[in-house]
């Protein structure tokens, strides 16, 4: 039996008797977030990360900036907290969303930031609308847009 077929005889096999077993659905994604221990907003963005499918492993470090530089985040795009996902570099409040699709389309850059804190981004929570840039980096350091928000 192809792979197509499979797939629509389970399709067909979950439409009549209802949905598939929770077992059978996508695993959540692993993520590590290192962060200071008292940080706030760090806390708000891995629930926000565990609401949206991650299943997230935190580390909590005393000094920040040392894994920063280890995984290659530049001085000029570093912000609270610093996270590890499928190869990539997650630096600040960037939108599980954008992780996704960061995830699915594979570019080859070394990882997403949101540099500083805006107010209005995952974990920040501001009433106020706050516009804010998701950049990509590389490993030269260099950056391009990758969403707005």
């Amino acid at each position: 039996m192809s792979r197509f077929a499979a797939a629509a005889w389970i399709a067909a096999i979950s439409l009549l008797f209802g949905a598939l077993p929770s077992s059978w659905a996508a695993a959540p994604t692993p993520i590590t977030v290192y962060k200071s221990p008292t940080c706030g907003c760090c806390e708000q963005w891995i629930k926000h990360l565990s609401a949206n499918g991650f299943a997230v492993t935190t580390k909590d470090v005393v000094e920040i900036a040392p894994i920063k530089l280890k995984y290659g985040v530049p001085a000029a795009l570093m912000s609270c907290h610093t996270a590890l996902v499928g190869g990539y570099v997650i630096e600040g409040h960037v939108p599980a969303a954008t992780i996704r699709r960061l995830l699915r389309g594979r570019p080859r850059v070394a990882g997403l930031t949101v540099p500083g804190m805006p107010q209005s981004a995952p974990g920040m929570d501001a009433a106020k609308a706050e516009p804010y840039d998701v950049l990509t980096f590389d490993a030269n350091g260099r950056s391009t847009v990758y969403e707005r928000h």
